[in-house]
């Protein structure tokens, strides 16, 4: 007796977009092909503020763009390079692009006003300070009568 391996139906007769997801990737059809980063975010609350903090190196502070509109804040990034070099009788072009987007929903409690960004070292940094209605204030025991 021998053991075969059983194939379904779109297995033996894939469709057309299966073989485009086995060529390019499954990421292709979410927005994000392979070969390609979204930066690492760091979010931390603090008393009286939001800390955030994107992992982007390479870029520099003119490629950002930082908007709050609606209570959703988006952070995105384009940056564009091109390298021409030319050897003899032959040249060798090499394009780069970077691009991305993160929108992130942003409490009420923030003061929009007072969002503060700075780039540096590869990470840009924003804090989102608080209003002072939001700001944790100590328990109080509160005594039944």
């Amino acid at each position: 007796m021998s053991l075969t391996k059983w194939k379904n139906d779109e297995e033996m007769f894939p469709s057309f977009t299966s073989f485009l997801d086995e060529f390019w990737g499954k990421d292709l059809y979410s927005g994000v092909a392979r070969g390609t980063t979204i930066p690492a975010v760091n979010i931390n609350e603090e008393e009286d503020k939001f800390q955030v903090e994107v992992a982007a190196p390479g870029l520099k502070k003119e490629d950002f763009n930082v908007n709050l509109e609606n209570n959703v804040l988006t952070i995105s990034a384009e940056h564009k390079e091109e390298k021409e070099e030319k050897v003899k009788k032959s040249t060798l072009r090499e394009f780069n692009f970077t691009s991305f987007r993160r929108s992130f929903t942003v409490p009420d409690s923030v003061k929009a006003e007072d969002i503060h960004a700075v780039y540096k070292d590869g990470v840009l940094h924003l804090t989102l300070p608080k209003k002072e209605e939001a700001k944790k204030t100590e328990a109080k025991t509160i005594a039944i009568e």
